[in-house]
């Protein structure tokens, strides 16, 4: 039995607080971000991580930033033989690194060295790749670049948005973070370098990475929908207004139906059929399926096209 600290903010650190709590460790304390702003009222939310504390009646830290001393005074107080670190959001300072006996432990998101840093999943998805997992790292200084104590592959479907993704990683990621839990407990475990060739970085999403350029293949916006479904969404205008892409897939049926006359301007709308609505790409075509005007609700491509007759016009 370990007494454990934890550090974790959004969903999906959720899952592995709670395998903590139902495992036969003990936790000691939870430290989480503060409570932000949030919705069109700017209310101050709380964590899904602090939500979760509060049930379980754990003891609970919000600190703006780690370099407070206050900060390292309330991880020392819990004396935590091990901290277990799950999407905190904030850098951990050498000080607070070297108080856990057994050091510090990171659920991530990726296959390290591939994709450090802050948006695994989505970088993921919007490059192309066929596979991914989750790496239980011991942390040190460096942006996720401690030896590797476990990893688990999965496969990307061809299908799979950043959503559906997360869901999979986030228990996967809690599993893997208790049997390496068990492994240090025994005095088993063992730490591998990560290695030096194939490292990337996965850098923090923007909104504006969101947009869509129509003269842009369609099997690059395809990924980009994707990796932006559930956040930020990717996006583009419908007769000067926002709208919000959720689902498309490369038409391919139609991807290579070019006649000898030159093909339509990118983003214009060719027909509706299938409960899609086929759009010009710079480079073959995009079949939408569900999609969002700023404030509306939610459709398919069937009803959006029933209630704006888009025919011959243009996104962008």
């Amino acid at each position: 039995m370990l007494r454990i600290a934890f550090a974790g903010t959004p969903d999906f650190a959720v899952p592995t607080l709670r395998a903590l709590a139902q495992s036969h460790h003990v936790l000691v304390g939870v430290l989480t971000q503060p409570d932000r702003p949030a919705g069109r009222g700017r209310a101050l939310k709380e964590s899904p991580v602090k939500r979760l504390a509060q049930q379980l009646q754990l003891p609970l830290s919000q600190p703006n930033a780690l370099q407070d001393p206050q900060a390292c005074a309330t991880l020392a107080s819990w004396a935590p033989e091990a901290l277990v670190v799950v999407a905190y959001g904030l850098i951990l300072p050498p000080a607070l690194l070297a108080l856990p006996r057994l050091g510090c432990f990171n659920v991530h998101a990726s296959l390290l060295p591939r994709w450090r840093g802050a948006a695994p999943i989505q970088r993921a998805v919007l490059a192309g790749d066929s596979e991914t997992g989750v790496t239980i790292m011991q942390i040190e200084a460096g942006l996720d670049t401690g030896p590797i104590l476990a990893q688990q592959r999965i496969p990307i479907d061809p299908d799979a948005n950043s959503r559906q993704l997360h869901d999979r990683l986030a228990p996967l990621g809690a599993r893997l973070m208790i049997a390496t839990l068990e492994q240090a407990e025994a005095g088993t475990l063992r730490a591998q370098p990560q290695a030096d060739q194939g490292v990337t970085y996965a850098a923090k999403i923007a909104k504006a990475e969101a947009q869509i350029g129509w003269t842009r293949a369609a099997w690059e916006i395809e990924r980009q929908i994707r990796a932006f479904n559930p956040w930020p969404v990717a996006h583009t205008l419908w007769q000067g207004q926002p709208l919000r892409i959720w689902e498309g897939q490369v038409a391919a049926d139609l991807a290579a139906a070019e006649t000898a006359a030159a093909p339509p301007q990118p983003g214009t709308l060719l027909d509706i059929s299938h409960d899609r609505l086929t759009v010009q790409c710079g480079q073959g075509r995009l079949a939408v399926t569900t999609l969002q005007l700023a404030g509306r609700r939610i459709v398919t491509a069937a009803e959006f096209a029933s209630g704006h007759a888009p025919a011959g016009s243009r996104f962008g």
